[in-house]
């Protein structure tokens, strides 16, 4: 099964983005940081969910983010499905934290269930036989909406979402343009997609 082992992400600061991410998350080999300047602007075309156990530990997470120095894109709020948090590092990088509990069954932790890497793409249905052709297997999928690939456990989740879509979820505005400063560790082998991200 082609999986993503790792996602890297580019940061204008690599000192500061180590600070933050060590006080904020703790991601282990999942993540990685490279110092970059490419120009960028407004929404990236990504973002990263954090998978929980419960709704004190989206509180715990967010509020370790801020304190850290993110700035929240949507508070912690309960909905129809779960509890959940958007920030955005200092570095640009969006992260959603979330549960589907809706109460706690335990004490709060640092701790996440899993790590999923949602894409916005202009073509949803391009993109998704993009990724088939490059040997992934979808999971779920909803039309031109939203598309789930398998993927072994505990390595990086992977999705793809209408870019408008996710940008609304995320809390920012659609616009943005130049570098998405992501890059996607797999084994699907070296490439870029139809929405510019690219895998090494």
């Amino acid at each position: 099964m082609t999986s993503i082992q790792h996602i890297t992400l580019e940061v204008p600061d690599l000192a500061a983005a180590e600070r933050f991410y060590s006080s904020a998350f703790d991601l282990g080999s999942l993540t990685a940081l490279r110092q970059s300047d490419a120009p960028t602007s407004g929404f990236r075309g990504f973002h990263i969910s954090l998978t929980v156990a419960q709704p004190s530990t989206v509180e715990t997470l967010i509020d370790s983010a801020v304190a850290a120095g993110a700035t929240t894109l949507k508070p912690v709020a309960k909905s129809l499905w779960g509890v959940g948090g958007v920030v955005q590092a200092p570095d640009g990088a969006i992260w959603k934290v979330a549960t589907s509990a809706k109460r706690d069954t335990g004490p709060a932790t640092r701790a996440f269930e899993s790590l999923v890497l949602l894409l916005g793409a202009e073509d949803i249905v391009a993109s998704k036989k993009f990724y088939v052709d490059h040997g992934l297997t979808v999971d779920k999928s909803f039309g031109k909406t939203y598309v789930q690939f398998a993927t072994p456990k505990d390595t990086v989740g992977f999705g793809l979402y209408r870019r408008s879509a996710l940008a609304k979820d995320a809390g920012v505005p659609e616009e943005g343009s130049g570098s998405h400063r992501i890059v996607i560790g797999g084994d699907a082998g070296a490439f870029t997609d139809p929405d510019g991200f690219p895998w090494e």
